[in-house]
């Protein structure tokens, strides 16, 4: 027998409010949050988000200057082989599928897009190697569009607040669209993955400085990890 799909129902008013004042007493928290990859174009955004996977922020932010400094334009990428990049990213994680990745974009941004990275979401997943979490990602810090991607910090820390039960990040993403403000889906994003990285920490969430805990049921939290 298949399995019944589950039924999604509308948010509440009053589970929109909440949702509101927790990205409110995040916000407050945290006022000076943005992305902490460093890039000075389009192009070095999407690359760097390409590069983030499954890697640090610190760790991309050590390997793209030597990177960016060697292929200034898609163009330049776009003439050069995966195995050209993996000197300048041999150190983080999935190196020669990230290669693979940004030359194969960089070609379709050259030949398609006339060199510039394109400024919709469809256009930008339609990029070889570029899913939706990239792409919104790109998105939102281009100022070209609102999207509230989903990485493993804003999914761990969207179910623990009881902003969903799902673990797909496009459900995931589409529950929290539809509780926090259109505009406000960027910033919620970022709060959401700083607040994962300092404070909702996946072994050990530090409950007793948290700036929601009040609002927070802890869901999947264990007994013993919640102070």
């Amino acid at each position: 027998m298949p399995a019944r799909s589950r039924t999604r129902r509308a948010p509440t008013a009053r589970s929109r409010a909440r949702s509101v004042e927790i990205v409110d007493r995040l916000e407050r928290a945290m006022p000076d949050v943005k992305i902490a990859l460093e890039f000075q174009d389009d192009l070095q955004l999407l690359v760097s988000v390409i590069l983030s996977a499954q890697s640090t922020d610190v760790g991309v932010n050590r390997a793209t200057p030597a990177l960016f400094g060697r292929y200034p334009d898609a163009a330049a990428y776009a003439a050069a082989r995966p195995e050209d990049l993996w000197p300048y990213i041999r150190s983080l994680g999935l190196y020669r599928n990230k290669a693979k990745a940004i030359v194969a974009a960089a070609r379709a941004i050259a030949e398609e897009h006339g060199g510039r990275v394109p400024r919709t979401r469809e256009a930008l997943e339609a990029l070889p190697g570029v899913g939706p979490k990239t792409a919104g990602v790109v998105l939102v810090h281009l100022g070209a569009g609102h999207a509230f991607p989903v990485d493993t910090h804003v999914g761990r820390v969207a179910r623990r607040l009881g902003l969903t039960r799902e673990e797909d990040p496009d459900r995931v993403e589409r529950d929290l669209e539809a509780l926090v403000p259109e505009e406000r889906w960027a910033k919620a994003h970022q709060l959401f993955v700083w607040h994962g990285r300092r404070t909702c920490i996946a072994r050990a969430p530090a409950c007793s400085r948290c700036a929601v805990e009040a609002l927070c049921p802890k869901r999947g939290v264990p007994p013993s990890l919640r102070r």
